[in-house]
């Protein structure tokens, strides 16, 4: 068990930066990703600078992977977004450093995986059942959830005039809310999750770039720890004491 020593102050921070979470099996799960606007305590109260931020901007993937000037977490689309979007241009390290600040870590595949298809909830919404395996975070079916196609939801701003592909994520916690009352956990962003070999770090759950089936339970798929783009965010977990 992790230990952690803490000021009054920044005990204070964590209790204002500390979204909600789901208890879930042993171990409890963000009920959301977490936004920038909850990523923005953690810069101001450390002094964190992303990578991204170092090196002019996140990618993308248009023509290959592009560099895009000014493309961070503060301004997913080098543009003022709102504050509820996902925090994404940052490292499976920069997530894991937010987490730790809240007293939290990533989940590992095997809790995320958990709490994405299998509902643990007694008092779980009538179209969950308690204890049954779903194929999608959504339950039987991708509906509500924002990715490409096959999901029928659609983010309030479009921001496809700067993409290739898609239109990009939604404010945290307005799609359906799915399996274990979470949201997001297929499509908007992937996730960063601790599991992996080497530098290859799993990334669950797929994001609005992609058709459903990258949201299905037999989807899997790892980027390179350093990686800072678009379509990746994470969200928190922690034992339950």
């Amino acid at each position: 068990m992790r230990y952690m020593v803490l000021s009054v102050g920044l005990l204070a921070s964590l209790a204002q930066a500390s979204p909600d979470m789901q208890t879930v099996n042993g171990f409890l799960i963000d009920r959301t990703e977490v936004s920038i606007a909850e990523f923005q305590r953690f810069a101001k109260e450390t002094g964190f600078v992303s990578q991204a931020e170092q090196a002019g901007g996140g990618e993308v993937y248009g023509w290959g992977w592009e560099q895009k000037s000014g493309w961070t977490w503060k301004t997913p689309f080098g543009v003022q977004s709102s504050d509820q979007l996902p925090a994404v241009h940052l490292t499976y390290d920069e997530a894991e450093s937010y987490c730790r600040w809240r007293g939290a870590r990533l989940p590992t595949e095997d809790e995320w995986r958990e709490a994405a298809y299998i509902e643990r909830r007694q008092d779980a919404d009538p179209q969950f059942v308690n204890g049954k395996q779903y194929p999608y975070p959504t339950g039987d079916t991708p509906e509500g959830a924002n990715c490409l196609s096959e999901c029928g939801y659609r983010p309030p701003v479009s921001y496809s005039k700067v993409l290739d592909r898609g239109i990009g994520p939604a404010p945290v916690g307005s799609t359906k809310q799915g399996v274990n009352g979470l949201y997001d956990m297929g499509a908007n962003v992937w996730e960063w999750v601790n599991s992996g070999e080497g530098d290859q770090k799993v990334t669950a759950g797929g994001s609005w770039w992609y058709e459903a089936f990258r949201m299905h339970r037999n989807d899997r798929a790892t980027k390179p720890r350093g990686t800072a783009v678009v379509y990746i965010g994470f969200r928190c977990a922690k034992d339950i004491d």
